[in-house]
């Protein structure tokens, strides 16, 4: 995968226009603008659907354009694109990225250290979100796709409502089956596939503007300003529709370290926007025909769907191929982010560990989580069976996205105050107006709860509990295991004095804190009374950056003769490989002898408590979570057959 030229690994001219910015770009534009590019499908006709209480006039198709077409410029545009691409943590981008550097930078600010805390609970809120709208973007985007067929002369018999449902679930397991074996093979077509969908979409915008020329006023935000104040509740649910035009801009810095800044913001400016914008113009050029049409005629004007109806007979069956690719690219790159989040959780230990391959030899971004892969797909054929239509969907959609933005916003604050240093009264006047934004759409959503809105607010609240459940609990095992610990000091020197019996190898003792003794090292000390003849106390750290530069990995200390400590630090977007970094040694000579060596993992058995820590049932919680984590052999990547674990039990 391609990385932003601040990553170690970054090619030249990422951040910079040049001729290496072109490929860049049009990788950008194959997954960063996938989310996005497919929201004219369903956006301006739900959107207009919203104002259709009392009859929709052409003050009102002119007035709901004008909101979404603002809101892509004042959202995507001035605050993703310009802004927050700048507000990267080392190239990296994303809830959680950002979420790292704002912690860090509390943490480094004088005063401010306590209060790392809450950007760490915002990153937690953000994430939670996020696989809200993970479950609800593929579903929504290819049923959305699929619905095209409807259009389709003589086709609405055959693709009746349950055979779409079908076909969209079908599409869907597919997709989720391949990933297993990733998709570097095929991920060099979403650039070009995504780039015809975006001619596709302009093309067919200017084929109405044409006719209706005028339709360029609703760049004048006056014409939405008007709509709002004389439409009342009702200009808010319309405000939570033209909402969905801008879901898929948390993607544009979440992938940010793919790709670089310059080729996002290329791709954005020269052709996502403009194809948007020109589709948008399209659609209510061809609303505002038909309603002339319609009144001429002395009949209802119908809200109808906009996206393929506007495309000519002749092209509606490749347009609605064409369609189905964008959606299923849109899809990859969600459930792409998924895997990447859910990386980055586990390293910041918000989650516990799950399995995690790698996919790629070539391309450390490809990996793959089983079992966020299968939840996934669970909770799409759930939502696509339930809701049955795109329409019935789009209700459920904005929440979940409006809320990850709020937290967004608040992180970039205390990265601006914080970080870049600015005084407080800049940063108020630089963010407040973005996080005011982000409440009146957040605020607007909220009024569609009822509607479908209620599904990413529960899945998220179910991650939620997940999150605090393992932190609160991880907590308390390292406060028992704190009240345990013996100062590896005083063990080295209690054992120099009187030392047991030696064998031959190395013993590599994981924990957490390398200035304590392990708990395995003294279970090993008591029943198996015996010290190795060289042993490593190993603390593998996660950094608030995204990654670390080789010769900074590892910190190694002589106790005495006996002990070494060794701190392995990584940064949230890498995988642990303990042995190898042990080989290594931080540039020293090797470390281990891979023959010759033994790992040690403490390992303690839960015990729920209704009278200690944790509530009964959020002891159950936290006990599953631990069963089904990872093994740390598997996250740490230490041979199986070279382990031994040791431990006690431990009430939660």
């Amino acid at each position: 995968m391609i990385h932003d030229p601040s990553s170690p690994h970054a090619p030249p001219g990422a951040t910079r226009l040049s001729w290496a910015t072109v490929p860049l770009t049009l990788g950008a534009i194959g997954v960063v603008f996938g989310d996005i590019g497919t929201s004219p499908l369903y956006a301006f006709r739900e959107a207009l659907q919203q104002s259709a209480e009392d009859g929709i006039d052409a003050s009102e198709i002119v007035g709901v354009l004008s909101l979404a077409l603002w809101a892509l410029i004042l959202v995507v545009g001035l605050k993703y694109v310009i802004f927050l691409t700048r507000a990267d943590n080392q190239g990296e981008g994303g809830v959680l990225a950002l979420t790292a550097l704002a912690r860090r930078s509390l943490r480094e600010a004088k005063g401010a250290g306590a209060r790392a805390t809450v950007a760490l609970v915002l990153g937690a809120m953000g994430a939670s979100l996020f696989y809200g709208d993970a479950i609800i973007t593929p579903a929504l985007s290819v049923l959305s796709a699929i619905e095209g067929l409807k259009t389709i002369p003589g086709a609405a018999s055959v693709f009746d409502e349950s055979r779409i449902i079908a076909l969209t679930i079908a599409i869907l397991v597919g997709l989720f089956v391949i990933q297993s074996r990733g998709t570097a093979s095929v991920s060099k077509l979403f650039g070009p596939i995504c780039v015809a969908w975006f001619l596709a979409m302009g093309g067919l915008g200017i084929y109405h503007i044409i006719g209706e020329p005028a339709i360029f006023r609703v760049f004048f935000p006056v014409y939405g300003i008007n709509f709002l104040i004389t439409h009342g509740i009702t200009g808010l649910f319309v405000l939570g529709a033209v909402f969905l035009t801008v879901t898929g801009a948390e993607a544009l810095t979440a992938d940010m370290g793919h790709f670089g800044r310059a080729p996002i913001q290329l791709g954005w400016f020269a052709l996502a926007f403009p194809a948007l914008a020109l589709n948008y113009l399209g659609q209510g050029a061809f609303a505002l025909a038909a309603l002339e049409a319609a009144t001429a005629a002395g009949k209802p004007f119908a809200n109808q769907d906009w996206f393929f109806l506007m495309a000519p007979e002749t092209v509606r069956v490749p347009l609605v191929i064409l369609a189905t690719m964008a959606t299923i690219i849109a899809s990859q790159a969600v459930i792409t982010g998924a895997y990447s989040l859910t990386q980055q959780a586990i390293q910041l230990g918000l989650l516990p560990r799950l399995r995690i391959r790698q996919t790629s030899a070539a391309h450390l971004g490809q990996i793959y989580l089983p079992s966020i892969n299968w939840l996934l797909l669970i909770g799409i054929i759930v939502l696509v069976a339930q809701f049955r239509t795109s329409s019935a969907m789009a209700a459920a959609y904005g929440i979940a996205v409006t809320g990850t933005m709020v937290v967004t916003s608040c992180l970039a604050y205390i990265v601006v105050r914080h970080h870049w240093h600015w005084r407080r009264a800049t940063a108020v006047m630089l963010i407040a107006p973005f996080l005011a934004l982000d409440l009146i759409f957040f605020g607007a959503n909220i009024l569609r709860v009822i509607e479908g809105g209620w599904v990413p607010l529960v899945i998220a609240a179910a991650i939620g509990l997940m999150i605090v459940t393992w932190m609160r609990g991880k907590k308390i095992t390292g406060a028992f295991e704190g009240r345990q610990a013996i100062p590896l000091a005083d063990l080295a020197a209690a054992l120099a004095k009187r030392p047991p019996e030696r064998v031959e190898g190395t013993a590599v003792f994981l924990t957490a804190n390398p200035d304590n003794t392990p708990g395995a090292l003294l279970h090993n000390l008591k029943h198996n009374k015996v010290l190795h003849a060289r042993n490593l106390i190993v603390s593998v750290r996660t950094a608030d950056r995204p990654t670390i530069p080789p010769e900074e990995r590892a910190r190694v200390e002589e106790i005495d003769a006996n002990f070494t400590k060794v701190v392995l630090k990584y940064g949230f977007m890498e995988s642990p490989d303990v042995p190898a970094d042990l080989m290594r040694g931080g540039g020293a000579d090797a470390l281990i002898d891979p023959a010759r060596t033994t790992y040690f993992i403490g390992r303690n058995t839960l015990k729920a408590s209704a009278d200690e820590g944790m509530p009964l049932w959020q002891d159950r919680i936290f006990m599953f979570l631990q069963r089904n984590a990872s093994d740390p052999t598997d996250f740490l990547r230490i041979p199986p057959g070279k382990v031994l674990e040791l431990g006690e039990q431990v009430t939660v």
